[in-house]
């Protein structure tokens, strides 16, 4: 079975697609806020499903990481108004520290296709 890189950079790719599975890696974005990086964030994690041929509704799982866990309503806010209700993934979120000090939020999916 192939494997097909979007992406690619000579640390990480973006999104690896192997047979019909596709994975992200964690999306950052920049914002003065949780709300506003959350937004972000999802907005790239469309762009990137649709280019390896899946979208939201295909979500198989999600991990986000906050860098404040105090932040749980505002990312969950807008969340909730992005995610399919009828095809909800399996999640998990926890705080941690994040890549750099201004990333509030990062998001990792795994998505089938097909």
């Amino acid at each position: 079975m192939s494997i097909e890189r979007l992406d690619k950079g000579a640390r990480m790719s973006e999104a690896v697609i192997h047979g019909n599975t596709v994975y992200l890696a964690g999306q950052v974005a920049e914002g003065p806020d949780v709300e506003s990086q959350t937004k972000a964030v999802l907005a790239s994690i469309d762009s990137l499903l649709a280019r390896a041929g899946t979208d939201k509704s295909r979500l198989l799982t999600a991990t986000i990481w906050l860098s404040d866990i105090k932040n749980f309503a505002g990312m969950n806010s807008v969340w909730d108004s992005w995610v399919d209700k009828d095809n909800p993934p399996a999640r998990a979120t926890s705080e941690g520290k994040l890549a750099a000090p201004q990333f509030l939020v990062e998001i990792i999916v795994v998505a089938a296709r097909g």
